[in-house]
């Protein structure tokens, strides 16, 4: 089983970035983060990294009721969705499997909402690439 559901598309990382929250917000789910980790690790290493944008994506009625049923699992949260790019005008969209991230966890009723999660990003990667 794989831990992530992934697209390439082209275009530009900025433009693809967009486009991915968009898409994630058509589908209820807020930004909570963003990390350039491409200019994180040219400032604290000053080593030259290809663009690599991770989006901290949250379902807030699905983490509401994942932490209602598991309290420690805030340590999973967001889901992180990956927009990187590949090569010159190819952009790799990733986003997180919930199931098998949260597999480790042996609670029948976060399972059910880790599902639900996975439907909706599993759809967004596909929709992202038709």
């Amino acid at each position: 089983m794989s831990y992530y559901y992934a697209a390439t598309l082209e275009g530009e990382i900025g433009q693809v970035t967009s486009k991915v929250k968009e898409a994630l917000q058509e589908r209820g789910f807020g930004i909570v983060s963003e990390i350039n980790f491409a200019e994180t690790i040219k400032k604290k290493l000053n080593v030259d990294h290809p663009p690599y944008i991770i989006l901290g994506a949250c379902s807030p009625h699905h983490a509401l009721k994942a932490v209602s049923e598991e309290p420690h699992i805030g340590l999973m949260l967001p889901c992180n969705v990956v927009v990187r790019e590949v090569s010159p005008g190819k952009v790799e969209v990733s986003a997180i499997d919930p199931v098998a991230s949260m597999a480790a966890v042996p609670n029948e009723k976060l399972a059910e909402v880790a599902q639900e999660v996975r439907e909706k990003l599993k759809e967004l990667v596909a929709a992202l690439s038709s």
